[in-house]
């Protein structure tokens, strides 16, 4: 899954190795809440998919949508806005889910993220990293894995696994497995 972007020609005359080589840089797909950018790391990401129909889930967590049928796999679906302690996000024409999976390798699970736009893909270096602020974050230190500088400005980079307290998801979707 590698994400190629357009290459200006003088670029293309060197070997794609040496672009990477000065610098472990990492692939994070941005999105948006509301205003915020906040980014992912791009290899849990499995795909983006318009927000459709699902099925609502009596006595799950608020934040909890409901689930979607994909390709016979349940997926629940998480509204981050409402996981961060906000009012529920509105759905609007560039409402996406964005699949993902967590857990140990050999034992994953998909979950969908509810988001309101899709931005893109971006390298961000690991030296461009910084640990999550103590305070002036919107959202739980915890739900954060770091600070991405990208340009003047900083994104959010969260901790997916974190954020959406994966034992409850992953005991939902293994209950909505048939037996």
């Amino acid at each position: 899954m590698s994400h190629h972007h357009a290459m200006t020609a003088a670029s293309s005359l060197l070997p794609g190795e040496q672009r990477t080589a000065h610098e472990d840089a990492l692939q994070y797909l941005t999105f948006s809440l509301g205003d915020e950018v906040f980014a992912m790391d791009i290899r849990s990401v499995r795909e983006i998919i318009q927000h459709g129909a699902m099925t609502v889930v009596p006595l799950m967590p608020e934040f909890v949508r409901g689930i979607i049928n994909l390709r016979g796999a349940v997926v629940p679906v998480i509204d981050l806005q409402s996981r961060f302690g906000r009012a529920p996000a509105q759905v609007g024409k560039k409402t996406c889910i964005i699949i993902f999976d967590v857990g140990p390798e050999g034992d994953k699970v998909q979950l969908g993220l509810m988001v309101d736009a899709v931005s893109e893909v971006i390298d961000i270096p690991l030296s461009h990293i910084e640990p999550p602020p103590q305070f002036g974050t919107t959202i739980q230190r915890e739900f954060i894995h770091g600070l991405g500088k990208v340009g003047s400005e900083f994104i959010v980079i969260l901790e997916p696994e974190r954020a959406l307290n994966i034992d409850d998801m992953v005991a939902l979707a293994e209950a909505g497995q048939p037996c």
